[in-house]
């Protein structure tokens, strides 16, 4: 097997789990919370807080200027690990609870919900 089909399916792999990650929020923002525990818009909050920081991170590597002698393989591998490293970050920062956004999503629903 060639390293590029590797590095390839490894690219599309993320591709598709972030398009996952993105339409799960999707589905949950449409949803009726009104009816929903304390724990399950919780669970929603910190989805999304999770999802706004790794969406944030990607955008704060994209200014970091890259070698010019790496190879498209070496670049493709580097890729890979910066976004599995950036989603692994995030749901850290969330599960840490630094940021406080799931806190104050989940506060504001519950006035909004009257829970």
């Amino acid at each position: 097997m060639d390293i590029g089909n590797i590095t390839n399916a490894y690219t599309d792999l993320l591709k598709a789990q972030s398009s996952q990650t993105a339409s799960q929020i999707e589905q949950q923002a449409g949803k009726d919370l009104s009816g929903a525990s304390d724990e399950e818009l919780m669970n929603a909050c910190k989805k999304f807080e999770a999802y706004f920081v790794e969406q944030m991170f990607k955008e704060m590597v994209k200014t970091i200027p890259e070698s010019e002698n790496t190879s498209s393989y070496a670049s493709q591998i580097s890729d890979y690990y910066k976004e599995n490293m950036i989603q692994q970050i995030s749901e850290a920062e969330t599960e840490q609870g630094n940021l406080g956004l799931a806190k104050m999503l989940y506060e504001q629903m519950k006035r909004n919900y009257s829970l």
